[in-house]
């Protein structure tokens, strides 16, 4: 009797097992099916419209065949500057957050704060960079007050990314590399952030992903028109990007061909990005085997 019924409970597992594995698929191939479209779609409108003219030449504002070789400039100079302002404080936060903070009040209202923050809407950190940079620091619509507003932008989704990572990786590495007399800041340099680096890199290349398309902050920050030079390393200088143009020409262009110039820049922007995760990911992997002796 009694074995009956441990064979229909494992029947019964093992259907449940069968309808969850199915029902994954399910969702993981229309996941799949969905980004497939939306890339065959973006791609089939604007590929065509990728030439070396359009990708390194200026806008024309009237005329047709305007490029987009200022916005695709800003668009990584921009990206640089805010990751170069917050790389080092969200990093130093995550770390100090899971290394070194004590468990009490301050702490859970810190991680509460920065919470809270990455939930917060874009377009409301372009309005408060340009109350904060624009106005009030006298930086008015430039590259440098784009940057200083995308890296608060980034800094939770940093600060939480190392956090986590880092309180993944087992207290027995802690415990082996200081029993053998290296000092906390020793161990986190040469043990914990080689092995949490993955984890890093797949954050740092996410939130670099959200900061080459966000155009709601830039709006309000960088301005909506580019330098008369084309490579413009002036951080005072306006700093319209490739996705700002891309809302800009869809939404108000005045150029005959604003439909096609906006379907190429999508898909630049799209191929951009791609590149750009591919740039990191695949360096990053290698680095990460360097480091830990080919382990992973």
């Amino acid at each position: 009797m009694m074995k009956a019924a441990l064979e229909k409970r494992a029947a019964r597992n093992r259907l449940t097992d069968r309808i969850a594995t199915v029902m994954f698929w399910v969702v993981g191939v229309m996941l799949l099916a969905i980004l497939a479209f939306f890339l065959f779609y973006i791609f089939s409108k604007g590929l065509h419209k990728l030439t070396w003219d359009f990708i390194t030449g200026r806008p024309k504002e009237m005329e047709a065949g305007g490029g987009v070789g200022p916005m695709l400039f800003n668009s990584f100079y921009i990206l640089f500057l805010s990751l170069l302002f917050s790389l080092p404080i969200g990093l130093g936060a995550g770390i100090y957050l899971a290394e070194y903070a004590k468990k009490n009040r301050l702490t859970e209202l810190i991680r509460l704060s920065v919470e809270a923050l990455a939930s917060v809407p874009s377009i409301v950190f372009g309005l408060f960079g340009m109350l904060l940079f624009v106005n009030w620091m006298g930086l008015r619509f430039s590259i440098l007050g784009g940057a200083l507003t995308l890296a608060l932008l980034n800094l939770p989704v940093l600060v939480r990314v190392t956090e986590e990572v880092l309180l993944t990786i087992p207290s027995s590495y802690r415990e082996a590399s200081l029993a053998l007399g290296a000092t906390k800041w020793q161990t986190i340099r040469r043990v914990l952030l080689p092995t949490a680096l993955p984890g890093l890199i797949t954050g740092i290349t996410l939130v670099a992903g959200r900061a080459l398309g966000e155009s709601a902050i830039l709006i309000f920050t960088a301005g909506l028109s580019v330098s008369r030079h084309l490579f413009d390393f002036n951080p005072f200088a306006v700093g319209e990007t490739l996705s700002v143009h891309l809302w800009y020409v869809q939404a108000s262009g005045l150029a005959p061909d604003a439909k096609e110039i906006a379907a190429g820049s999508a898909a630049l922007l799209v191929l951009v990005v791609l590149i750009f995760n591919l740039l990191i990911a695949i360096p990053s992997r290698m680095l990460q085997k360097r480091l830990t002796g080919g382990q992973s």
